[in-house]
């Protein structure tokens, strides 16, 4: 049991949270909603780290915690880039001014760090908005003294709970802020903080992280670019740069001044540090003017200039070169449907269902993110279908709605779909393979109620669906559903495909395997991972 770190484990920790998010920084950088200079969110986390861990390995063996913390915080905020790289370098200096002077960190004090790297954080961005990392940051350090004591008086089990808090703030930011919500991502500095936290608990776990995979954790989703929001580009200069060698008649007060006069010609402003270096990130029409500002404190050094505008010029001709004639959005629920449908080559998937259907706004969205001529809709659910159609009046590409009534028929649907072809042909094609399938579900009963059909249910039962109607119920998951399988099967049918659910173990779902190929030895027996909540199995009979 871990209940102290040391200065040669935090500095391990340290160096394995960088690597971590070095390796995933193309995801990170994936979940981006505006392609303009700092926009690159996991390169420039990953790049603020690795400025630090340059600083930190050249302490060599013989440091102390205040020696590595100083390290830390110098490092990262020299090499700091973008206002994520930014954020994250004083979300380490907040928590590293808790390790000065420490010989070791306990559970206490490291959520402590926590806490005084969120309020750090927080007071270096004139304007803080939520569903960003700063509020990550604050939810997992207000909450992380809950895991100081008791059970969770381990280091292990302290940052598993700590990261699980994290991953469910992060997974709520979409709702905090409507880019997020419209591009259909989560925030992606809070991911790459995640990344950095999961490299801590590895290397306590004694866990190797490979610098150079590309292995990627949590929900892929490919976005495109906001090119409505991006024509609409207020301040075109993104200007950073670093005062050093402070001029001995600077004051704080002067620093704070400065600042001031920054907010007044532009926006995105970030100005930190103290009267050894400060770090300087606007977003300006004038950055000339920041410059002349900034070199009345002391001295101007990496002064980085870049024109968003260049940047979205570039994207419109880019987007342009790679139009294509067809292009497909699917709606489903489950992470294992999210990778099906991406893999069958569909373009953009909105998450939703029986349980959660998306709006006409949202199918509108995502099918003007589409960078097509013509966009095929699947909405994979009956209830969907009339939103999908309303959404056509309003999208910019022309839009095609393949009336599929589950996510069986509209992967079937997503397997016919031909490139070549046109959309009306495409729909035709589609909607016949479609129709070859027999579909049906297991979930839960809901509440006591007796069916058309005269079956009794009560609350919690284990019922079959064939469509809309309710045809078998019992107390177990496998006889329900291969109960309903036998119903579904016929003399002519030749394949049975199982979409399970997220609440069914593996050894569940090999044993129906195993059953389903003795039962049908003549059939081909198909089960992929849907993820989808609710419903124990989709079933697809052809």
């Amino acid at each position: 049991m871990l209940k102290v770190i040391d200065a040669i484990t935090l500095r391990d920790m340290f160096v394995g949270g960088a690597k971590n998010l070095t390796a995933n920084r193309d995801y990170v950088d994936s979940l981006n909603v505006f392609p303009v200079p700092d926009g690159d969110t996991g390169t420039n986390m990953s790049m603020t780290i690795q400025n630090a861990v340059k600083e930190v390995v050249a302490l060599g063996e013989g440091f102390d915690m205040t020696q590595l913390a100083q390290a830390i915080t110098n490092g990262s905020l020299k090499g700091a880039r973008g206002n994520s790289g930014v954020i994250l370098s004083q979300i380490f200096k907040g928590v590293c001014d808790c390790a000065l002077n420490k010989e070791y960190l306990s559970i206490k004090e490291f959520s402590q760090a926590l806490q005084n790297g969120a309020r750090v954080a927080y007071s270096a961005v004139a304007k803080p908005k939520e569903g960003t990392i700063l509020t990550v940051i604050r939810v997992i350090a207000e909450q992380s003294s809950n895991y100081v004591s008791g059970r969770n008086n381990d280091f292990i089990k302290f940052f598993t709970s700590i990261i699980e808090v994290g991953e469910n703030i992060l997974a709520q930011t979409p709702d905090m802020l409507p880019v997020l919500k419209k591009a259909g991502v989560v925030d992606a500095g809070g991911m790459g903080l995640i990344f950095v936290l999961k490299g801590f608990l590895k290397i306590l776990k004694g866990e190797i992280i490979e610098e150079n995979t590309q292995q990627v954790e949590g929900k892929e989703q490919e976005i495109e670019a906001e090119i409505d929001e991006l024509e609409d580009i207020t301040f075109a200069y993104c200007t950073e740069f670093f005062i050093t060698n402070i001029y001995p008649k600077t004051t704080l007060a002067d620093i704070d001044k400065f600042r001031d006069k920054l907010s007044k010609i532009g926006d995105s402003l970030i100005v930190i540090g103290d009267l050894n270096l400060v770090k300087v990130h606007v977003h300006t029409n004038t950055p000339g003017l920041a410059l002349q500002y900034a070199v009345q404190l002391g001295e101007l050094t990496k002064v980085k200039i870049e024109n968003m505008l260049e940047q979205y010029r570039a994207l419109m001709e880019k987007r342009a070169r790679e139009r294509k004639p067809l292009g497909i959005v699917a709606v489903c629920a489950g992470e294992g449907f999210t990778k099906i449908f991406k893999e069958l080559n569909v373009d953009y998937v909105i998450e939703g269902g029986q349980t959660m259907n998306p709006s006409v706004d949202d199918i509108k969205t995502a099918v003007d993110k589409v960078n097509a001529d013509v966009v095929l809709v699947l909405p994979n659910n009956k209830n969907i279908i009339l939103a999908a159609e309303q959404a056509k009046e309003f999208t910019k590409n022309k839009c095609i709605v393949v009336p599929t009534v589950n996510v069986q028929s509209g992967i079937s649907a997503a397997i016919a779909f031909d490139p070549s072809v046109s959309g009306e042909e495409n729909l035709e094609m589609m909607m016949e393979m479609a129709s070859t399938l027999t579909c049906g579900e297991v979930t839960t009963a809901v509440r006591k109620t007796v069916t058309e059909t005269g079956l009794k249910l009560r609350e919690g039962d284990i019922i079959g669906l064939n469509g809309k109607a309710i045809v078998n119920a019992g107390s177990s998951v496998e006889d329900t559903t291969l109960d309903l399988i036998s119903q579904l099967v016929n003399e002519e049918s030749g394949l049975i495909t199982l979409y399970y659910g997220e609440n069914v173990s593996d050894e569940d779902v090999a044993h129906i395997q195993g059953v389903l190929s003795e039962r049908y030895p003549d059939l081909d027996v198909m089960i992929y991972d849907g993820g989808q909540p609710h419903y124990f199995y989709e079933i697809a009979v052809q």
